[in-house]
């Protein structure tokens, strides 16, 4: 076979009960495979890195009928044939792509941001940004072309066959509904140890007060696992996941990767996820698919930058003090028990600095930034900036203070108004904060979207038209239309690829030594961390377990 079947230890699945579709227990290839991906995308076979099994007669399958010369595959679930996505006189979403999905293998869409694999996922779903269309191909699910489907036939697919989670999931889980209600919603099964046995499944806790907790009280990661529960809960035959180990730390990413593979081997699922995580796909998919980004040539690696020897103390004392945060602490109350998010933590960050934030995922990374952005007023402790007091919530901060801490949140989605075009959503920040004269508004836009690597015909575009790692790009250049003078970045390169999350690492290192901006960066990535940071913080659920030099601090981690 072209890629790795069920790991040792899965018995495989007795037929799925799917209605028009009996999904038999053959191998997944022919002997000569096929013809997945047209040019300019292309496919490949992800090798298996388990160990090679001794020489000898192969095992016996078990008893069954005499096969022919090879074993025939098992039908797709999913066919894509010369498929292409685009705005009718616009740019091209997706280009020329084809793929054949079957049922308990993994496909994973790889490419650089904005090469399609978002648009290719809701295509599946029949839920193309407004305005675009199908302008060449076809594409088949489960019997069907999700684009042609009536409304009913089309809900009936999203609700019983077919699961998707998002990239931004958090902004698809409705914020006054417990977790708890949030997968027995979903649930084909609504039982409470239905529902716990799903969470635990995703690597969520179930005895800390999780499952009745609303949305806004997760971590990114968190939510990002609800969404998984949420989408395994109506037991479906596709499973799609966009960014599906986005915001995680190493354990659960590969917790994650180890459950994908239960899943397609135990439950028969086809799943397809887009996927920045070379490692990920390296760990648990069957085939990879290499987007290109419409109109762009590839483009070669960029050198990594090697970790920067920290800048030595000055000899002058430092008269601005920076922001500095002391005593935080920030818990969630249910039924007269606190979970804390926070205890007790410091942080400091001077001008200039980079400074990192990591730890396992809900350690309290992103409740740190949102009290120190003002967005979370905390239980206890100060909050200073230069040695004077600030308020404790937005509300109580002046326009100054707005403008010199920004905050670029982990979810994009959720703060880009959908009604407003890339260029109004930069243009507003300059106008408010009067960064640059009206007159050069429009051309600090402009550069604003080339420093995050970005055409200028963007400025034209609705947030809804982007990739995610786009509206991550257009969220990093609205924060600096406000010239900060410190940056708190929640995993701002989780949607990126390789080389625009080191283009956009560079471009902030090149802003602290021209601006003596400081930045605070959250992120499970820790190359990145350990190349363009100096110090670093580790928190460990909710309690400063560490504080120091980068490079000493975090080859220990």
């Amino acid at each position: 076979m072209g890629g790795r079947g069920p790991r040792p230890g899965h018995r495989p699945a007795r037929d799925q009960r799917q209605p028009g579709l009996l999904l038999s227990r053959t191998p997944l290839r022919t002997e000569g495979g096929d013809r997945l991906v047209s040019q300019p995308a292309t496919t490949r076979d992800v090798p298996d890195e388990s160990p090679a099994p001794a020489e000898g007669p192969a095992p016996a399958e078990g008893p069954g009928p005499a096969e022919g010369p090879g074993p025939a595959a098992e039908a797709p679930l999913v066919t894509v044939t010369d498929l292409e996505i685009r705005f009718p006189g616009g740019p091209v979403l997706l280009p020329p792509v084809s793929l054949a999905v079957r049922p308990r293998e993994i496909t994973a869409l790889t490419g650089a941001s904005g090469s399609g694999k978002t648009t290719l996922l809701r295509a599946l779903i029949g839920h193309l940004p407004p305005g675009a269309t199908v302008s060449a191909g076809t594409l088949d699910v489960l019997g069907h072309d999700p684009s042609t489907l009536p409304a009913p036939a089309l809900r009936e697919l999203r609700r019983t066959r077919v699961a998707y989670v998002g990239q931004d999931p958090g902004s698809a889980l409705n914020p006054r509904m417990k977790v708890r209600r949030l997968v027995a919603e979903t649930a084909t099964d609504a039982g409470d140890e239905a529902i716990l046995a799903l969470l635990r499944e995703c690597r969520l806790p179930t005895n800390a007060g999780l499952v009745d907790r609303r949305p806004t009280a997760l971590s990114g990661g968190q939510q990002r696992r609800v969404a998984l529960a949420r989408a395994l809960a109506r037991t479906p035959d596709i499973l799609l996941l966009d960014e599906p180990t986005a915001g995680l730390d190493r354990a659960l990413r590969d917790g994650i990767a180890e459950l994908l593979r239960d899943l397609a081997a135990a439950r028969g699922l086809a799943v397809v996820m887009a996927c920045h995580d070379p490692e990920l796909v390296a760990a648990c998919a069957d085939r990879e698919v290499r987007l290109p980004v419409p109109g762009r040539e590839p483009r070669g690696p960029r050198p990594r930058t090697q970790p920067r020897t920290p800048p030595s103390e000055p000899s002058a004392p430092v008269t601005a003090e920076g922001i500095t945060a002391r005593g935080i602490s920030v818990g969630f109350r249910h039924r007269g028990r606190v979970q804390h998010a926070l205890e007790t933590v410091d942080f400091t960050a001077r001008p200039g600095s980079a400074t990192g934030i990591v730890g396992p995922s809900g350690s309290g990374k992103t409740t740190l930034l949102r009290v120190l952005a003002g967005l979370h007023r905390p239980d206890s402790g100060s909050l200073a900036l230069d040695g004077e007091s600030i308020g404790s919530a937005v509300r109580g901060r002046s326009r100054q203070h707005h403008r010199r801490i920004q905050l670029v949140p982990q979810n994009p989605l959720g703060t880009l108004n959908p009604s407003q075009t890339v260029g109004a959503a930069l243009a507003r920040p300059l106008r408010l904060f009067r960064t640059v004269a009206k007159r050069q508004v429009p051309d600090r836009v402009v550069e604003l979207l080339e420093q995050v690597e970005l055409p200028a015909d963007f400025t034209c575009r609705h947030p809804a038209e982007l990739s995610g790692g786009q509206r991550q790009r257009v969220a990093i250049a609205r924060a600096l239309a406000a010239d900060p003078d410190f940056l708190l970045c929640d995993e701002i390169t989780s949607a990126l690829d390789q080389d625009t999350a080191t283009a956009v690492m560079e471009l902030l290192q090149r802003l602290r030594a021209e601006r003596d901006m400081a930045v605070a960066l959250v992120s499970h990535e820790l190359h990145l961390v350990a190349a363009y940071t100096d110090t670093v913080h580790v928190l460990e659920e909710g309690r400063l377990a560490g504080h120091g030099p980068t490079a000493e601090l975090i080859s220990s981690w």
